[in-house]
């Protein structure tokens, strides 16, 4: 499997431009696979820049219905003209954050909702033989504490967001197995064991962001979601690699503790898991 960085939000290679967002290109059994398209078409000139065809994309995935992960959605749909982009039903309601005491509107273009190309699923569904999306998951264990000042318009009112518009991505090749999150606001812990309880077995990659800061909330060694999450993570086999919303501050606590088990992916780095 290759995995390219398209757009997150800081950078170490040089000509690539990084946003508060998130866009990954996948290369799995043949096929050719974006996940989310990042706050604007951003991800399209860098992917020029690393060489990558968003023309021969075969599937797209948005992973949940803020525009820092599907902002670039209509610049992907001009650029490929034939690829089917999964979206979970509930990713074109109203998204907002509470910013300074006021609204903010942060949703996807409405424009775009009944374009023929989006697909839109929910639970488990299958989009080739050994490529799912994943949502509906079980909320057991405690949400990021960075969830609270995000907001759903429901019936009219404005209500904290229960981010059922969250899909998950699952690859499996050749005996490995790959769990891909946007910002795992379901919380990743809850969203592996909702993995674990559907596959029957823990992923052995797990890559994308974890959720655990934002603007408004920097992480400590002493919050006690942060240590939760590193004994759960530490009791495992999985290798992590995650961006975005995890924030530098959150991975550097997780890296303390987990060393090379875990690793950061800014804008334009590339891995290859043979």
């Amino acid at each position: 499997m290759i995995i390219k960085t398209l757009v997150e939000d800081t950078t170490s290679k040089e000509g690539l431009k990084p946003e508060h967002g998130l866009s990954l290109y996948i290369e799995t059994s043949g096929k050719r696979i974006l996940f989310d398209s990042g706050a604007s078409g951003l991800f399209m000139e860098n992917a020029i820049k690393m060489g990558i065809d968003i023309s021969n994309i075969d599937y797209a995935v948005i992973s949940h219905g803020h525009n820092d992960h599907g902002g670039g959605l209509e610049r992907f749909l001009e650029a490929n003209s034939k690829v089917e982009v999964f979206i979970h039903s509930n990713a074109f309601n109203k998204h907002y954050s509470l910013r300074n005491g006021k609204m903010e509107y942060i949703g996807l273009d409405e424009k775009l909702r009944d374009n023929k190309r989006l697909i839109y699923v929910k639970g488990r569904f299958f989009i080739w033989k050994n490529i799912e999306v994943i949502s509906d998951v079980k909320v057991k264990m405690p949400l990021p504490v960075t969830n609270g000042n995000l907001y759903v318009e429901n019936n009219g009112d404005i209500v904290l967001d229960d981010f059922s518009h969250e899909l998950n991505l699952s690859i499996s090749e050749e005996n490995r197995y790959f769990l891909f999150t946007g910002c795992s606001h379901n919380g990743i812990v809850n969203i592996m064991e909702h993995y674990k309880e559907l596959k029957g077995c823990m992923p052995q990659f797990v890559i994308g962001g974890f959720h655990l800061a934002n603007r408004n909330y920097t992480p400590t060694e002493d919050d006690a979601y942060i240590k939760e999450l590193l004994k759960y993570m530490s009791g495992l086999q999985s290798v992590f690699y995650t961006c975005h919303c995890t924030g530098q501050d959150a991975f550097g606590i997780l890296s303390k503790v987990l060393k090379d088990k875990i690793s950061y992916l800014n804008t334009g780095k590339e891995i290859n898991i043979n």
